[in-house]
């Protein structure tokens, strides 16, 4: 009974390896290149990254939060020719295209309730912040300014996250100051356009170059979707 365990599972992993290899690919490495540098996705591309530039823009603009840092990760992905197990539709497309933008802002720790208050304000007006005086917010905000508990409970570590509408917004903890709850630095990717995008903005600004100057960093992270698509059957695009 063991042995036959032990081959069904040597099985299974034998067909999820040759479903990922190179070989079971919808279509080649050439193909891909072709289809992510069309005129099609080229648009979409840039349709996608200025969406999402803007709402980087936007809290630039219009709250506390001074703009340091832009990091665009953009990376299209091949369909397979089958899935025996594991479906999750990467046999349907010959590729699919998606974008990460990550912004870093500096702030002052010494006027948190300000920042944040900023923040929830800005939201209240402008539709691509999507933060704002709820009842997550209010309580936030007498945190900050001293009114009110941790949100988090008691005994929880100092509040550094909040997410809406696939946004997250992550900050350096200002009271509990561990170091390994701080904003990292982003991690570096291959820039092998089209099929795989790696902007640094400015190419020299760093985390901790936010962090000196200001005094503590924000990271807002927004992701795209997928932005370009082509399912399989479909006449190519050019």
């Amino acid at each position: 009974m063991k042995s036959t365990a032990k081959g069904g599972l040597a099985l299974l992993l034998l067909l999820t390896l040759t479903a990922c290899s190179s070989g079971n690919r919808a279509i080649s490495p050439k193909e891909a290149r072709r289809l992510a540098g069309s005129h099609q996705a080229v648009e979409a591309r840039r349709q996608a990254e200025q969406r999402l530039r803007n709402v980087v823009r936007a809290y630039a603009d219009h709250t506390r939060l001074i703009l340091g840092l832009v990091v665009v990760r953009d990376a299209c992905q091949t369909g397979l020719h089958r899935q025996a197990f594991f479906q999750d539709g990467s046999d349907t497309y010959k590729i699919k295209c998606s974008m990460h933008v990550a912004a870093y802002y500096g702030a002052d720790p010494h006027h948190m309730g300000d920042v944040i208050d900023s923040i929830l304000t800005a939201g209240e007006s402008h539709p691509q912040i999507p933060f704002a005086h709820d009842d997550t917010g209010r309580r936030l905000l007498a945190y900050y300014r001293g009114k009110g508990p941790n949100p988090n409970g008691p005994k929880a570590l100092d509040p550094s996250e909040v997410f809406a509408w696939g946004d997250a917004l992550t900050w350096d903890p200002v009271r509990d100051g561990s170091p390994e709850r701080l904003v990292e630095e982003p991690l570096a990717l291959k820039n092998e356009p089209p099929v795989q995008r790696f902007l640094r903005e400015p190419a020299s600004g760093t985390v901790l170059g936010l962090r000196k100057k200001y005094g503590m960093v924000f990271r807002l992270e927004l992701d795209s979707g997928d932005y370009y698509k082509v399912f399989r059957g479909r006449q190519n695009p050019g």
